[in-house]
């Protein structure tokens, strides 16, 4: 919508019809008080405000605006040209400046490119809304204990600029859980940048992280960015970080400690402002002791340890998790997925899930593809994991330790987890329930 401010009335019906075939929906008003009344009244994307009003200046008007609307966009017109009034307009934060008469032709034209600009600034802040609610708190799943432990603390720490490292097997959601520290934080308008340790040599991964000036080595034909100054003010969430060789551990550990780095190839530090979020699935004490990791490091980076549970230990998840992803790819895949059965359900609930998370979703994808129908059961389960189910139970099936574990499982989520209500059903004290589910390592 576009409002007209202008206190010549006929002028402000001409711009009004011409704006109005074009297929603009305007507003007029005659004053800047009036003027600021209806951008609170109207969804107004841009407005075409004389410079000469009877109680104010355009220009002035144009910084007045912007300050409580940052989004809408201001072209300027006066009956006398002015550079000065121009320059100070476009300083305002203007769109643009024009002469009326001489430049009439001009404003269809103008508008035009106005409103391509308001529209990209719309789309600019739908898709941060959308980042920021994927990365929210809220939508890390899961009511179990162990969860809820680890969301609480991550929260805490997200406010503050304090080194996190998060710590647990592949595939818990550690990435998911940095993205959500940075989106909490006051950073959550500047870089997250993520790098897989793992995933480079030591000579690239130094230059991935730090950057390199041309020449600084062979194939380096112009300098390049680093991922520490890509980060800059914001955060850098550095991924296995236990896979990183002893030479740029120490590198790391300077940057952390001064602020500062340096470039392959170049001697001069830079300085760098960034929050660092750090994670690995590996025993980083036991690697101290072994001498492939810094312990300076490592407690330097740990200033703040989250341990994300695996999903052994969040049983009680199991289901959410399912029947949200059974929902994602049924929508992805143009089906019709209501439901999960209980077997299916209880059936998931009885494996190692190694992978984690990130098994879990593999296993709940193959099924919707693999189903007929609009239920998930355990005949559309992935033939491979049939057979890890059907070696397993083989495995087990004179274990009598396997078979007590499996039934004492069993009956917990049938009690929803309520371990007086098991040891009843169970007909065993309540301190035995609880040493059996400690030997047996129940989640």
């Amino acid at each position: 919508m576009i409002l007209i401010i202008d206190d010549e009335e006929k002028l402000r019906g001409l711009l009004s019809r011409i704006i109005g075939l074009e297929g603009f929906e305007v507003v007029e008003a005659g004053t800047c008080k009036s003027g600021l009344k209806k951008i609170e009244t109207y969804p107004i994307d841009i407005v075409l405000c004389d410079v000469k009003l009877p109680d104010g200046n355009g220009v002035d008007l144009v910084k007045e605006i912007k300050v409580q609307h940052p989004a809408i966009e201001i072209i300027l017109m006066t009956a006398y040209g002015n550079i000065a009034d121009g320059v100070q307009a476009i300083k305002n934060g203007a769109f643009d400046y024009i002469t009326k008469g001489d430049d009439n032709n001009k404003i269809i034209p103008l508008l035009n490119r106005a409103i391509e600009k308001v529209n990209l600034s719309k789309r600019i802040n739908q898709l941060e809304k959308q980042v920021e609610q994927k990365y929210s708190f809220e939508n890390i799943l899961g009511k179990s204990k162990p969860i809820l432990a680890a969301v609480d603390l991550a929260k805490k720490v997200a406010a503050t600029d304090t080194t996190v490292l998060l710590l647990g097997e592949t595939g818990t959601g550690k990435e998911v859980f940095a993205q959500s520290i940075h989106q909490a934080s006051m950073r959550k308008n500047k870089p997250f940048v993520a790098i897989n340790c793992s995933a480079f040599s030591k000579e690239l991964l130094e230059s991935e992280m730090f950057g390199h000036i041309a020449g600084a080595f062979t194939g380096a034909a112009k300098d390049k960015k680093g991922l520490f100054e890509e980060a800059n003010t914001g955060t850098i969430f550095l991924d296995e970080v236990g896979e990183m060789s002893l030479d740029l551990q120490a590198k790391l550990l300077r940057v952390i400690e001064s602020g500062e780095l340096i470039k392959v190839g170049e001697s001069k530090p830079k300085k760098i402002n960034v929050r660092i979020i750090a994670a690995t699935n590996r025993d980083l004490k036991s690697e101290i002791e072994k001498g492939t990791f810094r312990s300076d490091l490592f407690y330097r980076l740990s200033v703040f340890q989250i341990i994300l549970p695996s999903l052994r230990e969040r049983i009680a998840d199991i289901e959410i998790l399912a029947k949200h992803f059974s929902s994602f790819f049924a929508a992805k895949t143009n089906k019709q997925v209501y439901t999960i059965s209980a077997e299916f359900l209880e059936t998931l609930k009885n494996q190692e899930w190694n992978g984690n998370i990130r098994e879990l979703k593999n296993v709940i994808e193959r099924s919707v593809i693999l189903t007929e129908g609009n239920e998930l059961t355990i005949d559309t389960l992935p033939l491979d994991f049939k057979k890890n189910i059907d070696s397993a139970e083989q495995l087990s099936a004179f274990d009598l330790s396997s078979v007590e574990k499996l039934h004492i499982q069993k009956v917990l989520n049938y009690t929803n987890g309520n371990k007086t209500e098991t040891a009843k059903l169970l007909n065993i004290g309540l301190t035995t329930l609880y040493r059996k589910i400690e030997e047996y390592k129940i989640s």
